[in-house]
């Protein structure tokens, strides 16, 4: 008997989630009998709920496959089928932290994100990642090379023709119709290497120092630095000083998605040290996009439960608008907006809702005078680089339609997303001209700086 059928379990709990650490320094993490048990353990437990059928695709395929059985049963799945259930996956959390009754605490000890992490972490170690896969997941030596400013121009001019894109998705299997992103041979560190920067006194307040180091994000470095410059404006107009890493290296988050976890300690080795003399030093460590803060707050904690520079920086690691609604919450949040913003369609990516940090975003918007706001929590289906992978675009494109039907009925003067990728994704769905704002875009706009 089945756990799901035994008659002495509770069904479903009320409690809040919580989240154990990622045993993956342990042999049996690493024990592909011992992983395949759990993942039939698991799909067992998720055929018998189907709750979250609504979310990524890894559901209904698992579904789907049980359902196309004579038995209707999971035994009967093929185990080459589980595979396409983790490659669906692309680790957003959200039925984690919104859907499952069945996580911890309860007894059945689901982790659905947490088992599909294991099961791609034992497929790399045993298998390895196609050039692909890797190329798009070394986001640092990939942004070093295209750069370089004649490469910029080159590798830009190749994203825009049909002829270079058709050639990609032959050779690498990235979709012709996927939107890239430009590189620029002039990175934000660069720029802010240069400006002179104006002398504030930090203004701390009960949760915040007053002072932002900020972890400028590999995409937002070298693809949006105009998201940074942005931010950095608004910092400044509220009287805070920011700086930066010496040096950074990419969060880990595309590792991970991949299960390269030996990449992610080694990438970990090079920014923590740094980030957490910064913490130390009296700063607090902003990031713009909120899957490399999501990162640094909970899953290097979870892979590292017990490194105290991992704890520290965690805790002093915060999302742009989280950190601005803390020092509202003191008063100590600029309110001189020059210009109303008007209607506002506003995406909330996954990894800033599994923040469990409310909307902060769109709280701090709403305090812009005659701008009205439509908010939407659903999934982008972007992920990355799920994406961009000609296996999964359509599918992606697929998860995204009720995102862009949103934006469409809206009409709007703005849309917007934390996550600029999620941004270009659903500015793809609405197949106009029309290009996403960053939120800090809006913010600086709304007071005229």
């Amino acid at each position: 008997m089945s756990e799901r059928e035994s008659g002495n379990r509770r069904e479903g709990s009320l409690e809040a989630p919580t989240r154990h650490a990622l045993d993956w320094k342990s042999a049996d993490f690493w024990n592909h009998d011992s992983l395949t048990r759990e993942l039939e353990r698991v799909f067992d437990i998720c055929h018998g709920c189907r709750r979250c059928f609504s979310l990524c695709n890894s559901f209904p395929v698992l579904f789907d496959h049980i359902d196309q059985t004579a038995t209707g049963d999971l035994a009967s799945v093929p185990k080459k089928a589980w595979w396409e259930v983790v490659d669906h996956c692309y680790l957003c959390d959200m039925c984690y932290m919104s859907k499952c009754p069945y996580v911890p605490p309860h007894e059945w000890n689901v982790d659905f994100p947490h088992l599909m992490l294991r099961a791609k972490a034992v497929r790399f170690r045993e298998q390895g990642a196609g050039v692909r896969d890797r190329l798009l997941s070394s986001t640092d030596m990939v942004g070093r090379i295209a750069g370089i400013p004649v490469v910029s121009e080159m590798v830009n001019a190749a994203n825009r023709s049909r002829l270079g894109r058709r050639i990609l998705d032959h050779t690498l299997g990235v979709h012709a119709d996927a939107r890239l992103p430009e590189y620029h041979s002039t990175s934000f560190r660069k720029r802010e290497a240069r400006r002179t920067k104006p002398e504030l006194a930090p203004q701390p307040t009960s949760r915040t120092t007053g002072k932002v180091a900020l972890f400028t994000t590999c995409y937002c470095n070298r693809n949006e630095p105009d998201i940074l410059t942005d931010l950095v404006a608004v910092l400044e107009h509220n009287g805070i000083p920011v700086t930066m890493a010496e040096r950074e290296r990419c969060c880990g988050m595309p590792k991970l998605e991949l299960g390269d976890l030996a990449a992610i300690a080694a990438l970990k080795e090079q920014n923590i040290p740094a980030l957490a003399a910064l913490v130390a030093s009296g700063h607090d460590i902003l990031a713009p996009v909120p899957s490399c803060v999501l990162m640094f707050k909970r899953e290097l904690p979870l892979m590292f439960p017990g490194d105290p520079d991992v704890m520290r920086v965690a805790a002093a690691t915060f999302d742009p608008f989280e950190y601005l609604m803390l020092r509202h919450a003191e008063s100590r949040l600029a309110t001189d907006f020059r210009s109303s913003l008007g209607k506002v369609a506003y995406h909330v990516p996954c990894h800033l809702r599994v923040q469990n940090i409310g909307l902060k975003t769109r709280d701090v918007l709403g305090l812009v005078p005659g701008t009205t706001l439509t908010t939407i929590e659903r999934c982008s289906g972007h992920d990355g680089s799920y994406a961009v992978k000609s296996e999964f675009h359509e599918i992606s494109m697929k998860i995204a339609r009720p995102v862009v039907q949103r934006v469409e009925t809206a009409a709007a003067d703005h849309f917007a997303s934390d996550c600029p990728m999620a941004g270009q994704q659903i500015g793809a769905g609405l197949g106009s001209d029309r290009l996403p704002e960053h939120p800090i875009r809006l913010l600086r706009m709304a007071y005229g700086i």
